[in-house]
Order: C-alpha cells, then sequence, then structure tokens
C-alpha cells in the first residue's frame, strides 16, 4: 500500500468527515484516519443536529456540498423547526437522528467517495520539517508522507473522563485517549490548553412512566437540511419533557463534595451554554425546577438520552436524585453520565482558511479549535478540507465573510477573538443574521461550492431554478395591480383592513396576516403564475413559495442589513497583515500592540473585532494606513 497522499485527516468525527470528503471529492488523494472504523460521524453526545443557530450551518454545509444535511435527513427520526414565533431570521431547523444509522450512513458515503481511503490506527506523532508537516507517524509504527493534514481529534487527545472521584483515560465512554500527538504539536511552538465538556446518564426506555411526561412531537412538512434530500424515510418518534424538583436539587447538593467540577479535581472550563445539572443547581440556587428532555437514540433501540442532565457526580447520587422524578421512579440506566477534559489548541493561532500561522500546510478543526458541536465542527472541517486541497494543488484561499454565512462568524471569531470557554454558535454573535437565513443558505452559498467544483451541476441548476423561480413570484406581485372591488371580501376573510384604493399585490403580502398561499386562492392571475413559476420543480414548490414570502416581508430589513455590511467591507478591504510593527507603534495602547502582535490580523476590519483593540487604536491604524 502506498502512503503518500495530498491530504492525510486526522479523526473521523464531524470535522473529520467533512474535511475528507472535501478534500477528495475536490480531486486531492485523501486519507481518513480513525481509531474505530464502526465509530465514523459518532455523535458523542446528544443524538440530535442543529438548532438554534447551529441548523443554519447545516444547511449551509449542505449548499457548500458537504454531507452532514444529508445523513441527517436520511437517519431523521424527529425534525422541528425552533423560533418559529420568531421571525425567519431566527428559524432554526432540528433533528433528532437515530444514532446507529447516522455512522453508517456517514459510512457509506466516504466507502464510495472517489480518491479517499480510510486507514484503522492511532496517530502519534506529526514530521515536520523546516516548519513544514511533511507526514505522520502511527502507533503502529506505520509513516504516512502528505502535503497537508487535517487535525480533527476531538475530545481525544490527552482525554481524561470523571464520574465522581473515579478518573478513567479516554476520548470517550470505553474508547482509548491518544496520547504524545499534543506534544508532538506543542514542541513546535503552538500553544494547547485543557477544556471539558460532559454528557448525560443514557436511560432504559422500558423504565420509563411516560404517562407522567408531555410529549413533544415533531413535525412532518416540506422542511430539510439537504436541498437535495427526499422525504425522511425513517419512522418518525416522539420526544418527552418533564421537570427536576426541590427532592432532585437536595440529593444532587448533597453529592457536591464529590462533583469533580467543584472539588477541584476538574480545572478546566466547561460550556457557559450547555452546562452541568450540579452547575445549574449551583448556579441558580433558588430555581426550584430545571426542565429535562428524554430524546430517543434511534428506531427500535430502547435507550434513551437525557438532555439537561449532563453530570459528572458519583454514579449512586445521578441515580438516586434522579429517581426522584416521578416519570423516573423506577429507573434502569444503561450508563451514567461523565465529564471528560482534553487538550485544544489556541485558535488565535490560525488563519482564516483554518491553517496554523505556526506549521505551514497543518489545518485545525471542531473541538481541537475550542469549539463545542458536532455543527460548528463540520463547518470547520468543510473549509479546511477545501483549502488543504488548495495548497496541495494550487488556486485562491476559500474563505467566508461574517456577512457570506455563520460559518464565516464562526471561523472569524475563532480565529480574531480566541476561546476562553468551549465555542457555541448563537444568531446573537452574527450581526447580519436577517442575511444568514436558513431558507437561503442555498442560494447564498452554492454558486460559490459550483465554481470550486464540490456542487455538481445538477445541484446548481437546481438552485438557479429556485432563484428565478423566486424572483419571477416577486416581480408579478411587484406589478400586478388589485382593485378593492375583486379583493376586500378576501381580505376580510383572511382577517386584514380592506382596501380604500387600489394598490399592487406586494403591498397586500406585506400583511402580516396574509401570505402567497392564502391571497393566492382568491387571484387566480397569481395562483396561475406561481404554478408556471415551479413547475420545473414541484418537489420543491412550497420552499420555493416560503423564500419567496420571505423576501417580500423582510425585504426592507435586508437591504438595510445588506447595506450597512457594505458600509464595512470597506475596513475588510484595508489589508494591514504584515505591514506594521505593532510593538514599536507607541500611539497604540499598550493591550492592543499585545493583542495587534499576536493574531497579526488580515484586514483593519478584523483588527477592530479583537478584544482590547479601541475604536481610537482603528483610527491609529487607519492614519497609517493612508485612509
Amino acid at each position: 500500500m502506498d502512503f503518500k497522499y495530498d491530504v492525510i485527516v486526522i479523526g473521523a468525527g464531524h470535522a473529520g468527515c467533512e474535511a475528507a470528503a472535501a478534500a477528495a471529492n475536490l480531486g486531492s488523494k485523501t486519507c481518513l484516519i480513525t481509531m474505530d472504523m464502526n465509530k465514523i460521524g459518532q455523535m458523542s453526545c446528544n443524538p440530535a443536529v442543529g438548532g438554534i443557530a447551529k441548523g443554519q450551518i447545516v444547511r449551509e454545509i449542505d449548499a457548500l456540498g458537504g454531507y452532514m444535511g444529508i445523513v441527517t435527513d436520511r437517519t431523521a427520526i424527529q425534525f422541528r423547526m425552533l423560533n418559529r414565533s420568531k421571525g425567519p431570521a431566527m428559524w432554526s431547523p432540528r433533528a433528532q437522528c437515530d444514532r446507529g444509522k447516522f455512522i453508517w450512513a456517514w459510512r457509506e458515503i466516504l466507502e464510495n467517495t472517489p480518491n479517499l481511503h480510510i486507514w484503522q490506527d492511532t496517530v502519534e506523532e506529526l514530521i515536520v520539517e523546516n516548519g513544514e508537516v511533511t507526514g505522520l507517524v502511527t502507533c503502529w509504527g506505520v509513516t504516512f508522507h502528505a502535503k497537508c493534514i487535517v487535525l480533527t481529534a476531538g475530545t481525544f487527545l490527552n482525554g481524561l473522563m470523571h464520574i465522581g472521584r473515579k478518573k478513567l483515560a479516554g476520548g470517550r465512554i470505553a474508547e482509548p485517549a491518544s496520547y504524545h500527538l499534543t506534544e508532538s504539536i506543542t514542541r513546535h511552538g503552538i500553544i494547547a490548553g485543557r477544556m471539558k465538556t460532559g454528557t448525560p446518564v443514557r436511560i432504559d426506555g422500558r423504565s420509563v412512566h411516560y404517562e407522567l411526561m408531555e410529549t413533544q412531537d415533531g413535525e412532518n412538512d416540506f422542511h430539510r437540511f439537504s436541498f437535495m434530500s427526499e422525504p425522511r424515510k425513517l419512522k418518525q418518534l416522539q420526544c418527552w419533557t418533564c421537570f427536576t424538583n426541590e427532592e432532585v436539587h437536595k440529593i444532587l447538593r448533597e453529592g457536591l463534595p464529590d462533583s469533580p467540577l467543584f472539588n477541584g479535581q476538574i480545572q478546566s472550563i466547561g460550556p457557559r451554554y450547555c452546562p452541568s445539572i450540579e452547575t445549574k443547581i449551583v448556579t441558580f440556587p433558588d430555581k426550584e425546577q430545571h426542565q429535562l428532555f428524554l430524546e430517543p437514540e434511534g428506531e427500535t433501540t430502547q435507550e434513551l438520552y437525557l438532555n439537561g442532565f449532563s453530570s459528572s457526580l458519583p454514579m449512586d447520587i445521578q441515580l438516586a436524585a434522579l429517581k426522584k422524578v416521578p416519570a423516573f421512579k423506577d429507573l434502569v440506566v444503561y450508563r451514567p453520565g461523565y465529564a471528560i477534559e482534553y487538550d485544544y489548541f489556541d485558535p488565535t493561532q490560525l488563519q482564516h482558511t483554518l491553517e496554523s500561522k505556526v506549521i505551514k500546510n497543518l489545518f485545525f478543526a471542531g473541538q481541537v479549535n475550542g469549539t463545542t458541536g458536532y455543527e460548528e465542527a463540520g463547518g470547520q472541517g468543510l473549509i479546511a478540507g477545501i483549502n488543504a486541497h488548495i495548497n496541495c494543488h494550487g488556486g485562491e484561499a476559500f474563505t467566508l465573510a461574517r456577512d457570506e454565512a455563520y460559518i464565516g462568524v464562526l471561523i472569524d471569531d475563532l480565529v480574531t477573538k480566541g476561546v476562553d470557554e468551549p465555542y457555541r454558535m448563537f444568531t446573537s454573535r452574527a450581526e447580519y443574521r436577517i442575511l444568514l437565513r436558513m431558507d437561503d443558505a442555498d442560494m447564498r452559498l452554492t454558486e460559490k461550492a459550483f465554481k470550486l467544483g464540490l456542487a455538481k451541476e445538477d445541484r446548481y441548476q437546481l438552485v438557479r431554478g429556485k432563484k428565478e423561480a423566486v424572483e419571477q413570484i416577486i416581480s408579478f406581485a411587484r406589478n400586478y395591480s388589485m382593485k378593492p372591488a375583486l379583493i376586500n371580501n378576501a381580505l376580510e376573510k383572511i382577517g386584514t383592513t380592506p382596501l380604500r384604493q387600489g394598490c399592487k399585490l406586494i403591498e397586500i403580502l406585506n400583511r402580516p396576516q396574509v401570505t402567497i398561499e392564502n391571497i393566492a386562492e382568491y387571484v387566480p392571475a397569481f395562483q396561475r403564475e406561481l404554478e408556471k413559476a415551479t413547475s420545473s420543480d414541484q418537489d420543491r414548490k412550497e420552499e420555493i413559495l416560503e423564500a419567496a414570502e420571505i423576501l417580500i416581508k423582510y425585504q426592507g430589513y435586508i437591504d438595510r442589513e445588506r447595506m450597512i455590511a457594505e458600509k464595512l467591507a470597506r475596513l475588510e478591504s484595508i489589508k494591514i497583515k504584515g505591514k506594521f510593527d505593532y510593538s514599536t507603534i507607541q500611539s497604540l495602547s499598550t493591550e492592543a500592540r499585545q493583542k495587534l502582535a499576536k493574531i497579526n490580523p488580515e484586514t483593519i476590519a478584523q483588527a477592530s473585532r479583537i478584544p482590547g483593540v479601541s475604536p481610537s487604536d482603528i483610527n491609529v491604524l487607519l492614519v497609517l494606513s493612508g485612509r
């Protein structure tokens, strides 16, 4: 076997799978190295994809030719659109998945991807020559050579699990940790740190009193994660909700002396936005209850995931506390929750391509960059895989701006601001979230993917057809005149104010009570136009109508945000990387000199987002840049 490759990806989690698939699909000879081929794409924590802002990232991965959306749709056992009560910028798809089928769907894709080999082994050391990575050595003593390497090792680097005072080395429960690799990287000057995450107890569904819980049903409309997916095939299942109570909290408080989070055993920082149950009762001592979500792990298994009860308390404390929840009074579990500490690398040491600033042709993606979440990992993996291929074969670096994608926001935050806790994406992190809606990810990004070579002709033509259909519908509404005598009766039935004078159809569609669907019923010409616009793609008719309606109702907001983005783009165009010796610019604050020297921003705009760099510091840089 020839162990020479263009791109090698270390780790087959969500970042690794996307990175390997992207590099291989673009034409690089690629090898994906994993400890266990039966855990490819493993959902280490909850068996779900998407959620607030995360769902938008998955739609973007799909639009760019990645596979997370396709795999999610194939294996979904419940789908919901979150934040429907808010505007479309906040709508976020989320799906429960069959954990086992998710792994095998990914494996089927990867095993049938041209240019991609899979090797089961553990990487122990990187080979670096003259500041450039050239290969690696595995625990079996195999030497691989590569032009580029993408590290996506998740929580496995020196992983250490905690249940109460018990500590056990491992990257996941019942899986070994990876040793020596961190040290082979840090010896070249890359800074590493430690982070912590955790996962809840897994429950035997036969022991649950479902009648004492509230059901949470899914939705089965036209929404999907992938623009290319067919309707969901698996049986759609329920989730359930219940609450903790004061009896639960009392037992948990009694166990705090043995909690590794509070007795000094764990020193690293955990995710602020996904705290353990013991952190919740300490942080919110007056709160009488916390909501729990019971989620199925698969279409046929009895295993259930208890969302909201992440814990590293001793297992007897976890079980005793849970049995005070009425629905769990006869509880039987498969395994307790646990915390895990692992190594990560300071992401300010990366370019926006996710290539290391220290070691050429070495890329980092996923939890090794200090992020948390499958979706954040997948987005990084895709960008790293694309740019690793470009480094091998030439071409312009591929990056996404903050007004182009949540993936762009994610990566810019990482490389500009760094992390002091596991980073999780929220809609509030994106200043242009009206431009980054889940409904238009394909129209924003597929053309970029097509030019790269990741999106194929069939996908590109479908997206072009969708865009043309949306424009056709909006153009008709903008130009079609409505007369009061012909429409007022319909408007009263819909529950909106009758017209006093004629107007264009688009003005009526701007009303909150009016939708394309309910008004078309009373406007035959509009109904005919809708049929005409969607005739070539009936499978996506509802998606096309939704996209058109959102653009009609929110065009003013969209235009205003686009105008702000274009104004700020001026700062993005002023390149400053390598132009200044910041340590000598006395007119900058001391903190600004230190931060700018460390990060060496590409542009004035990136410099303005660095914590500790003030507006007056930016003005100094503008003057020095001659602007």
